[in-house]
């Protein structure tokens, strides 16, 4: 049975065969697979395969018939003759034979009978040459020709082209196998190189007419019948049309593209082959269009003219006029769509491009196989290429015109995609006029594709084909030579190849200079193109940054569009190249106007772009107000990365994604589209010169105070958001990129950055190895903060609710930190709780530790100390809190402003050291080492009891030193001193407290100086004597830390202890001073009273003589280990052990003691008591206080004596009167 079947199907493999060969005419010795792939092969390889032989009982030809008359040399007729080998279906039919030539059923013209009429239109009655028409009919023997009856092989009545007015052309153009074949000729003379003129104008009106009506011929229709038998049975519509009037054939070059039966296909391949060679050959064309072939001179149509064989440039002519201000109808365009439609498979087929590109063929696509339209995408391919020609490249810029009209025209699309289409209902639509646009079947198979819906993967292809060829040459886009002809005039004139001329009208938009109608028809190649998706599309751009996708890139996969992120990572950095950077920008100026041109973002937003924004919820659809995007979507969305309270929040993924595009936008203010369009003044009045290109951003946020209305307000916004994510300062971030890896590494891992990062850095901005350029980058952003509260994203955070409540209408950071910690420090010093809510009290730490880092942080300061800066501090560069160092170190020398203010910060320090920023910088890890847990407002004191310690490191201790000397000054430096002695200052001091009665100077020591005394009489209380106590004993070892004792004794000691002030700290100075004063070396009054006054405190409590107390430690703990401190009594124990025999002091402290017990005494006599009270105290710390008690005892007791003896002598007097 299978055996049987197999049989079956060779005979009518072969009768179809048989059929299609007899109509092909296939006489003599031709190579089928010539036949199959004429025009293929280069010429040499078709003319070495042409000896090939075909069997015999296939070399038939046919023969146009002259009506079964056989006619003698003068035209009459000689009989009928049936032939019935030539021609099988013509053998059966009972009657005459058809005239040959000229096919049955179809109307003739009365005037031309041998003339038919061409699908009920009549042709243009040109008159044929008698000749020419008698040699076409066989009527006459042609001239110089071989009669076929000569011939071998040939049949009567039988005519060849070779035999009619081509012969010459024939033998001149075409190999000698193919001559006596005519379909071979046909081909032969329509492939050939040379041009159509060079063929005679009597050859040329043969061969169409010839070829006419071979297509109408009746015989034609029975062939295709046989041969497409199967494709007729499944398109019926072309079954039941009329024979032998050209209908069947065009009908199934329509539907070719559904055909897949092979012997169909060649035959219809051949056919189209004849059919496009000339317009009115084709089925309906001549009808449609002949108003426009003469309107716009585009065909020989008018009687007399010359019928050419081949009229291909009729067509091409009228494609011309598809667009531009004088169109054709739209009846012939949709006829040119249609030819091109059927054309699209088969590049031999559009006779004007086969012409033009032969040879580019030949040279770029010799191995591609014809069909499926492999020859034109190769082309394509190449289309750009240096050796293509300038005719092939127009060409093929017309054919890709056509086929942005009508998708249809790119076969390999059409046929890779047709199900996809189908299935996603893509040409909905456009069903009535057939031709939908390509830019519609592209955005809608790219919705499918963002959806998630599968398409297949050579269809993903094409589409990337389409859209590259899209994005290549601008003359295949209507719409953009007709909306933006006169930019392209103006601006781009000779850019047009490889996408030049897009990217100089998109470079334009960014500038700003594009009209409405053509910035709309950019936008819509951007979208139809899909651009942002993958770099590879634009080839303008890939070839700009294919050296920085190698290097900086290398590590992504082709197609990401991770790609374009990483372009945009490495704006102006050293990888970047200006090509690059320029075709890079101009493409995100439109990406950054339409939400749905970031792959990314879309795809991570979408959900939540449909919920909150009210985005289309298809990919292709445009907003509700058909206006576009224009950034409108990823506002919205960026509005609500920090929504109110009750807004609902971004999702997660979005909103890490709304993060990462804000940062790679950040660079240019193009890219910002609400910022460009309301900042175009000020960007011209302020950033226009001196401003580098990705800094534009920065020039405004710098002149921010100057700016006005919304363009304040959104570049206010948009510092809001850098301040909470500094990646978006790109320029920051290129100059602090080692350091982030340095010091911040693990906070540059989170996934958002809250300000954290900018707070890693400012911490860091000192340190020894940070880089130069990152930190004026650092200051640079904390600058800008200060103009805004809002600028700092963690302090705005933390403290809004308090600003909004006790600082309500302040914008100014400083104005609000200031009026912040002004609440705060009322709280601290009324001892109640804190107003301000904790986190917000610990920003507002950090704040008041940066503005002690850099004066230009304290606006007031810096008013008040700018000529002082200049004069006493212009070598210090702002920063390290250098500038307030130095202020502080000549704050006698400053104006009276800027000296309160430095004062003040003195005193704000003084309360809370964490706000010295060059102690905690300098004492950092001494912090960590001595004082992790301590409280912050202790940590002064912690520090200074470890400042002995032998690991305690110098720039430590150098500091501390310092704040010891400054606190010194003035009681309310020292905060526990301050609240210690709030009642004894009043009490003892008011003579210093009414002489600085109004002023807000510092005492310069003096109320401290008032305490000291009141500490040698032992009069003031206890805390505050303990406070006093150890200032004492700082001053002891320091004679710094003296003030008044320091401005009496600086000429002294710089005479008398120079080699000792060299290493002040020991207590050697003042050692030095007292010896001198025991030797009355010290000449300066006051000098000497300070020295008796040092001398004096000593003798008041050993623990303020460091060097006494150093010396007897030992003899204290042995004698006198059960007297406790204070009062003098471990002093007074000292002075009793001294005089005591029985007692052994260690022999340095009583060489010690007893220098002092001689200091004393002299010191008494410089500066005796003013007072009985001073006097008493005097005596009782005195070690020879019982001498004087029995002095004064002895006195008395003389005097009382003495008033005994008087009082007896004189009461005697008395008596001894009243006696008398």
């Amino acid at each position: 049975m299978a055996t049987s079947l197999r049989g079956h199907a060779r005979v009518l493999q072969l009768v179809s065969i048989l059929l299609l060969v007899k109509v092909f005419a296939t006489d003599g010795e031709y190579n089928v697979d010539r036949f199959q792939r004429q025009g293929d092969l280069p010429q040499k390889q078709v003319d070495a395969g042409a000896n090939r032989v075909v069997p015999q009982n296939l070399q038939q030809d046919f023969q146009p018939r002259n009506d079964g008359v056989n006619l003698n040399a003068g035209g009459q007729a000689a009989g009928r003759g049936i032939p019935v080998k030539n021609d099988l279906n013509a053998a059966k039919q009972p009657g005459p034979v058809p005239q040959a030539g000229i096919p049955q059923n179809v109307p003739k013209d009365p005037k031309h009978p041998w003339k038919p009429l061409y699908g009920g239109v009549q042709r243009p009655a040109d008159k044929i040459h008698p000749d020419a028409q008698a040699q076409l009919d066989g009527r006459v023997p042609v001239a110089g020709v071989r009669q076929p009856q000569q011939r071998q092989g040939y049949k009567p009545g039988q005519i060849h082209i070779i035999d009619g007015p081509c012969g010459d052309t024939v033998r001149s153009m075409c190999a000698k196998n193919a001559r006596g074949n005519n379909f071979a000729v046909l081909e032969c003379l329509q492939n050939d190189k040379a041009n159509f003129e060079d063929i005679p104008q009597d050859c040329q009106q043969f061969l169409w007419y010839y070829k006419f009506n071979l297509t109408m011929d009746i015989r034609f229709d029975s062939a295709t019948q046989e041969v497409c038998k199967e494709p007729l049975n499944k398109f019926p519509d072309c079954a039941v049309l009329d024979k032998g009037k050209g209908l069947v054939i065009p009908c199934l070059l329509e539907h070719k593209k559904n055909i897949t039966h092979q012997q169909c296909r060649q035959y219809l391949t051949k056919m189209a082959t004849i059919i496009f060679s000339d317009y009115r050959l084709i089925n309906g064309f001549y009808d449609e269009c002949i108003d426009d072939i003469k309107d716009f001179g585009c065909g020989a149509i008018d009687p007399g003219k010359v019928e050419y064989h081949n009229q291909g440039s009729t067509i091409e002519c009228l494609e011309k006029h598809l667009d531009g201000d004088h169109m054709i109808s739209s009846s012939c365009k949709k006829q040119i769509f249609r030819v091109a439609e059927l054309q699209s498979d088969d590049y031999h087929q559009d006779r004007s491009l086969y012409f033009a590109c032969r040879e580019d063929r030949e040279r770029f696509c010799e191995k591609v196989q014809a069909g499926n339209g492999k020859v034109y995408k190769c082309l394509m391919k190449h289309k750009f290429e240096h050796d293509m020609t300038e005719g092939c490249r127009d060409k093929l810029t017309v054919r890709q015109k056509l086929a942005a009209e009508d998708y249809k025209v790119n076969y390999p699309l059409q046929k890779a995609c047709r199900s996809a289409i189908k299935k996603h209902h893509c040409d909905y639509g456009h069903i009535a006029q057939k031709e939908a646009k390509l830019s519609f079947i592209l955005l809608c198979l790219e919705n499918q594709i963002k959806k998630g819906n599968k398409v297949d993967s050579e269809c993903e292809g094409e589409i990337f084909d389409t859209r590259k060829q899209l994005m290549e040459d601008y003359m295949v886009n209507p719409d953009i030579i007709l909306s933006c002809r006169e930019e392209i005039e103006k601006k781009c004139q000779g850019l047009q190849r490889q996408g030049k001329t897009i990217h100089c009208l998109m470079g334009m938009a960014k500038k700003g200079d594009l009209s409405q109608f053509c910035l709309k028809a950019v936008e819509t190649l951007v979208k139809e193109t899909d651009a942002g998706e993958d770099y590879r599309i634009d080839t303008a751009l890939q070839r700009a940054c294919q050296p920085v996708v190698d290097t900086a890139c290398s590590k992504l996969q082709a197609g990401d569009a991770v790609i374009l992120s990483c372009l945009m990572e490495h704006l102006y950095t050293p990888a970047m190249v200006p090509d690059c950077e320029d075709m890079l920008l101009h493409l995100q100026y439109f990406v950054s106007r339409d939400f749905s041109l970031d792959p990314r973002l879309y795809k991570m937003c979408h959900d939540d772009a449909i919920d909150l924004c009210h985005a289309p919820r298809d990919w292709n659809e445009r907003a509700e107000d058909d206006e576009g995007d224009f950034g409108i979507i990823f506002a919205c969305l960026h509005r609500y990365l920090h929504p109110h309270a009750g807004d609902p929040k971004l999702s997660r993924k979005c909103s890490a994604e709304v993060h990462h595009v804000l940062r790679l936008r950040a660079d240019d203010v193009n890219l910002h589209p609400k910022i460009e369009a309301s900042c175009k003044n000020a960007l011209g009045r302020f950033c226009s010169e001196n401003v580098k290109r990705g800094e534009e951003m920065n020039c405004l946020q710098s002149h921010i105070e100057e700016l006005t209305g919304h363009c304040r307000d959104l570049v206010g916004n948009f510092t809001v958001e850098e301040s909470e994510d500094i990646k978006l300062d790109r320029l920051l971030m290129k100059a602090c990129e080692p350091m982030l890896d340095k010091f911040c590494k693990e906070v540059l891992n989170q996934d958002q950055d809250e300000g954290n990062l900018m707070q890693c850095l400012i911490e860091n901005k000192n340190a020894v190895d940070m880089n130069r350029d990152c930190a004026t980058g650092i200051e640079h952003f904390q600058l800008l903060q200060m103009k805004d509260y809002r600028f700092s994203y963690k302090f705005k955070e933390a403290c809004k609710a308090d600003v909004l409540k006790y600082c309500k209408g302040i914008k100014s950071k400083a104005e609000v930190v200031s009026c912040l910690s002004t609440i705060n420090l009322n709280d601290t010093l009324r001892q109640q709780q804190h107003t301000l809510a904790d986190k917000c009290r610990r920003e507002l730490r950090v704040e008041l530790l940066e503005k002690s880092e850099d004066v230009r942080l304290d606006p007031e300061l810096m008013k008040a100390c700018g000529d002082d800066i200049s004069q006493s501090c212009s070598k210090f560069q702002f920063g390290s809190a250098r500038v307030l160092e130095c202020l502080k170190e000549h704050k006698q020398n400053l104006s009276p402003k800027c000296h309160m203010q430095i004062f003040n910060r003195q005193k704000e320090e003084a309360k809370d050291p964490e706000m010295d920023y060059t102690l905690m910088r300098a004492c950092k890890r001494m912090i960590k080492q001595f004082c992790p847990d301590t409280d912050p407002k202790d940590m002064f004191s912690c520090l200074k009891k470890h400042k002995g310690d032998p690991t305690m490191e110098a720039k430590c201790k150098q500091v501390l030193v310092k704040r010891q000397i400054s606190k010194n000054t003035d009681f309310r430096l020292k905060p526990s001193l301050e609240k210690a002695c709030s009642k004894d200052v009043p009490k003892f001091c008011t003579d210093i407290l009414d002489q600085h009665h109004g002023t807000e100077l510092e005492f310069q020591g003096k109320i401290i100086a008032c305490l000291k005394e009141k500490f040698r009489k032992n009069r003031l209380s206890p805390d505050c004597e303990g406070q006093i106590r150890l200032t004492i004993q700082e001053a002891a070892m320091d004679y710094r830390m003296d003030p008044v004792l320091k401005a009496a004794c600086l000429s002294t000691i710089q005479d008398l202890c120079s080699e000792e002030s060299s290493q002040p700290g020991a207590g050697k100075v003042e050692d030095c001073l007292k010896i001198h004063l025991y030797h009355k070396d010290i000449k300066d009054t006051k000098c000497e009273m300070e020295v008796a006054r040092l001398v004096h405190e000593g003798r008041a409590d050993i623990h303020v003589d460091p060097i006494l107390y150093k010396t007897c430690a030992l003899d204290i703990k042995h004698y006198c280990v059960n007297i406790p401190p204070g009062e003098g009594r471990q002093m007074s124990c000292l002075l009793e052990a001294l005089e005591d025999k029985k007692v052994r002091l260690s022999v340095d402290c009583k060489r010690v003691l007893t220098e002092r017990v001689e200091m004393w005494e002299y010191a008494a006599k410089i500066a005796p008591p003013e007072t009985l009270v001073d006097l008493y105290q005097q005596i009782q710390n005195s070690p020879s206080k019982n001498y004087y008690i029995i002095v004064l005892f002895g006195v008395v007791g003389i005097l009382f004596l003495f008033g005994m003896v008087c009082g007896r002598a004189t009461k005697r007097v008395r008596a001894e009167l009243k006696n008398k």
